[in-house]
């Protein structure tokens, strides 16, 4: 198994994902503002980020982890410097401590502008989807990490289903779980490396999804 670093580990989605790394055996190293509001597990080391500091200092937070997950979100209040500039730091700290696998939590049609205007929930988040947008481009672009990009449809506090649906399609909505439980088994799916995958509610089960993609 791996020992992986969660930036923006104290979320709604970080915290499922947690519980997904560690019941499959893995080590987890949580960064958040907030170190006390992530959840406590056995496994799980908290740890103070702040992603307006500098690359060296993100790099060293990562030492000795395997993979990078960018999950961290400002629901709007700090798009510039978290969402966008906040996740190309996490990148160089990646590249920097010798990190090679790297997977974000991106958001559906972030590569797709054109996209954009035809579905009221994206449409509602344009601010959101150009930080997505130039974050994802400079992940595929200019870094030579192991990525993978999952961008599901709008997230809901729904209960999981354990079943999705991969590819391009209308606009519908993901429960958190099902999205954390993506993020988590592409961890150790190598066929997920330089993809992009959307995602939304199906019937798929994730396991037969994402061994697929």
């Amino acid at each position: 198994m791996s020992k992986v670093f969660i930036a923006g580990g104290s979320g709604r989605v970080a915290t499922e994902l947690i519980k997904d790394l560690i019941a499959a055996g893995n080590e987890v190293v949580a960064g958040a503002r907030h170190p006390e509001k992530i959840v406590q597990l056995n496994g799980v080391t908290p740890v103070a980020l702040d992603l307006h500091g500098d690359v060296a200092k993100l790099a060293s937070l990562m030492a000795g982890c395997d993979a990078v997950y960018f999950v961290a979100g400002s629901r709007g209040k700090d798009l510039l410097q978290t969402d966008a500039m906040g996740a190309v730091k996490t990148m160089q700290a990646a590249e920097r401590a010798g990190i090679k696998r790297y997977i974000m939590l991106s958001s559906m049609y972030a590569l797709q502008p054109e996209k954009w205007a035809e579905y009221p929930a994206l449409a509602a988040i344009t601010d959101y989807n150009i930080a997505k947008f130039f974050a994802d481009n400079y992940l595929i672009k200019s870094t030579n990490l192991d990525y993978t990009i999952v961008q599901p449809a709008s997230l809901t506090e729904a209960a999981g289903t354990g079943k999705v649906s991969f590819g391009s399609g209308n606009d519908t909505t993901n429960p958190i779980p099902d999205v954390a439980q993506v993020l988590a088994d592409v961890l150790h799916a190598d066929n997920t490396i330089g993809k992009v995958i959307m995602m939304r509610s199906g019937e798929t089960p994730i396991a037969d999804a994402v061994k697929n993609v």
